[in-house]
């Protein structure tokens, strides 16, 4: 009798072989339920509340327009505290959003070192 000893055989890896996809026949409810899904309507969309006109709230724009308003404008790190905001953004709001936007008349000059913004007066759209 021979003694049994463990096989020293490893069994081979196969990848599993994917079953050919079959396309499966739509029957006559199943095509008419998608047609009536591509043809329903959505519901209605919900309007748009209106906000009152004389609403408290003060959007970051509309502080900066105030504060460049004033007669001794404002610099850069007064804004940037203001809003909250990178150098980079606040730069970005004065040249494009009141300058090109709002067509506001923004000013800079440099004043004992600093650069001051300021909006003169009689200019806009």
């Amino acid at each position: 009798m021979k003694p049994t000893t463990p096989s020293t055989k490893t069994t081979k890896y196969t990848k599993p072989v994917a079953k050919p996809s079959v396309p499966t026949k739509k029957t006559p409810v199943k095509r008419a339920a998608a047609k009536n899904s591509l043809t329903a309507k959505s519901p209605p969309k919900p309007q748009p509340v209106p906000v009152a006109a004389a609403s408290n709230v003060a959007t970051k724009q509309s502080q900066l327009i105030s504060l460049l308003e004033s007669p001794t404008g404002a610099t850069l790190a007064q804004m940037m505290k203001l809003t909250g905001w990178q150098p980079h953004t606040v730069r970005g709001m004065l040249s494009g959003s009141l300058r090109k936007r709002l067509g506001l008349d923004v000013r800079s000059e440099v004043e004992e070192g600093v650069r001051v913004y300021r909006i003169v007066e009689g200019s806009g759209k």
